[in-house]
């Protein structure tokens, strides 16, 4: 072997054990975007148009993998566990927050097992009835949950969810007593509040909106300190209940063993996703606020106010009896 071909070849080995080489190559192959939610709710909804757009920024297919169950935890404690080679993110969601407070013990530390890549969209929620219910708006509703205590249930995605949250907060605010009853997504929830065997939700506008637009749910209130401007006539909580306020949100986090040449890689494609007109046309009729600048930095001082926002709602509601 002459000398020049022996140079070539030690020059190749040295790239492909190189990791800057190996990032530089990122992504070659396909990503998942794990939803800690089952199909067909507003997370889902969400994470499969952001994935259609951020597929074409990174040059690569972003597959959508539901992975729900115990409140987020399934799917959570999937991606903690996963390499930390950029194939595997995670779409959290409030619950991230929440759940420290909720259980005794986690299978991840939701600070120490993540790194961030930034926040992605915060969406307001919508308080909607069975028809059947006796309450055609926001203070006969009101005056019915103060009426009937204990005799009221209500929906939502899982244990600590955006929905749960909205419903405790409106128990401890209101001092009223309804029963919580969890389910694995936002869609057997609503499925089933449709059908009357929950009263009422409090589900995130993109799919709440849709059902009352359909007419199969009445709405009631909005959650967010202002109206919504798609529901203009539609009271918000605070004005009855001034500390009201609820939303959720969808952050993406990655496995902390990831680099940080990844993480800006997602970073930057992320960032360039949120500000495609396709995915801004999308996210309107889901209620959307989209974040045009995510940062790690920014994510990670969120989460941790987040953290401990809803800490003290637990704790003062009794959430996890509730």
């Amino acid at each position: 072997m002459n000398f020049k071909r022996l140079l070539a070849l030690s020059t190749i080995s040295l790239a492909i054990l190189s990791p800057t080489a190996a990032h530089s190559t990122y992504p070659g192959k396909p990503v998942t975007l794990i939803v800690p939610y089952s199909a067909g709710g507003p997370t889902d909804t969400f994470a499969r148009a952001l994935a259609d757009v951020w597929g074409r920024k990174l040059g690569t297919t972003v597959v959508v993998e539901n992975r729900a169950g115990a409140g987020t935890m399934v799917g959570t404690e999937t991606v903690a566990k996963a390499p930390g080679d950029g194939y595997t993110l995670l779409l959290a969601t409030v619950a991230h927050s929440v759940n420290p407070s909720l259980h005794e013990r986690l299978s991840y530390d939701p600070i120490k097992d993540f790194k961030s890549v930034g926040l992605a969209a915060k969406a307001p929620l919508v308080v909607v009835a069975n028809k059947n219910l006796p309450a055609n708006n926001l203070n006969e509703f009101l005056e019915y949950l103060k009426k009937n205590q204990g005799k009221v249930n209500y929906a939502s995605a899982g244990l600590g969810s955006a929905p749960h949250l909205g419903g405790a907060l409106l128990n401890y605010l209101g001092g009223f007593e309804t029963t919580h009853i969890p389910y694995r997504g936002s869609a057997p929830a609503m499925a089933d509040v449709i059908g009357g065997h929950a009263d009422f939700m409090v589900d995130s506008a993109p799919t709440g909106l849709a059902q009352v637009n359909a007419g199969t749910v009445r709405l009631l209130a909005t959650t967010m300190k202002e109206r919504l401007p798609q529901t203009p006539d539609t009271p918000a909580l605070a004005e009855v209940l001034p500390d009201y306020e609820a939303y959720t949100w969808n952050a993406v986090l990655v496995p902390s063993s990831t680099s940080a040449e990844v993480i800006e890689k997602l970073r930057a494609t992320l960032e360039a996703s949120l500000n495609d007109p396709d995915l801004i046309e999308k996210a309107k009729p889901m209620g959307l606020l989209l974040e045009s600048n995510p940062t790690p930095e920014a994510l990670d001082a969120f989460i941790a106010a987040e953290i401990e926002k809803w800490k003290s709602v637990v704790k003062q509601s009794d959430m996890t009896r509730n």
